[in-house]
C-alpha cells in the first residue's frame, strides 16, 4: 500500500483572491514506512509575498524569484503522487483547494478528494477536545519537531509522516515486518510478502503421555465432540 504524506506552503489563505503555493513537501510511504523517496519544490508564486509572510515561511520574494511557475513542475508532481496512493494531509481540504486550484489553472485534472486522509480530522476523533495542531500532537506523542522554527513542506511532511503512524497505532504497527511485507520482482512492481512452509517441521512439544491423555478426555465427550468432528 503506497501513501504519500503531504504539505504546501502558500502565500495566504485563498486561491480564489489570489493566493499561491509557494512550496510542496512529500514523502513516500509503502506499508506505513518511509521508503526515503521524497519531492520537494519551491515554486515561484508569481506574485509577492504578503506582510508578515516571511516569518511564516522564511521564503521572500528575492529568494523565490528564480524558481519554476507551478506550470513547470505540475506533471513532476503529478508522476510522484501516482493516480491512486492516498495523500495523508493534516488539514486536507486547505492543501487540496490549493492544489486543484494550481492544477487547474494549467489545464491538468483535478485530484478527487477522497484521495485524502485528514489526520486533523483522524486527531480530533481519537482525542476530542484536545488540540489537533501538528507541534501539538507532535509533544502528546513525544515526537522532537525542534528543527520546525520555520515552517517548511518538506520538514512539516517528515514529521507528519511520524504524527501519521502514532495516529494509526505506533510507529511500526505491523511490529517490524513491513520490511519483508513486500519485494519488487523482475519488472519492478511490488508483491505482497507470503510466509512459506519450513523447510525442516519443528518437532512436536506434546509427549506421549500427554498425547494418550488428550485422546482419553475426547472419548469421554462422545461422537458429537468438536475435537472428533475436526480429526
Amino acid at each position: 500500500m503506497r501513501e504519500i504524506v503531504l504539505d504546501t506552503e502558500t502565500t495566504g489563505f485563498e486561491p480564489e483572491d489570489g493566493d499561491r503555493i509557494v512550496e510542496i513537501g512529500a514523502v513516500e510511504l509503502v506499508n506505513h514506512m518511509p521508503t526515503g523517496r521524497t519531492y520537494h519544490q519551491y515554486i515561484n508564486p508569481q506574485r509577492s509575498m504578503p506582510q508578515g509572510a516571511f516569518d511564516v515561511h522564511g521564503l521572500g520574494d528575492e529568494f523565490l524569484r528564480d524558481k519554476p511557475v507551478f506550470a513547470a513542475i505540475a506533471q513532476d508532481f503529478l508522476d510522484f503522487i501516482g493516480s491512486d496512493a492516498k495523500l495523508v494531509i493534516h488539514n486536507a481540504a486547505f492543501d487540496m483547494k490549493f492544489l486543484n486550484a494550481e492544477l487547474g489553472w494549467v489545464k491538468k485534472p483535478a485530484i478527487p478528494m477522497d484521495r485524502a486522509l485528514d489526520t486533523l480530522a483522524i486527531a480530533r476523533r481519537r482525542f476530542p477536545g484536545s488540540p489537533a495542531s501538528l507541534d501539538a500532537l507532535c509533544r502528546r506523542f513525544g515526537i522532537n519537531n525542534d528543527a520546525r522554527t520555520l515552517h517548511g513542506a518538506l520538514l512539516d511532511s517528515e514529521i507528519l509522516a511520524e504524527v501519521y503512524l502514532e495516529l494509526i497505532g505506533g510507529r511500526q504497527p505491523d511490529f517490524g515486518l513491513s520490511t519483508q511485507a513486500s519485494k519488487a520482482n523482475a519488472t519492478g512492481t511490488t508483491t505482497a510478502w507470503r510466509a512459506g512452509p519450513r523447510e525442516t517441521p519443528l518437532p512436536p512439544r506434546l509427549t506421549d503421555d500427554e498425547a494418550a491423555a488428550h485422546a482419553a478426555f475426547v472419548a469421554k465427550l462422545g461422537d458429537g465432540a468438536l475435537w472428533k468432528k475436526l480429526a
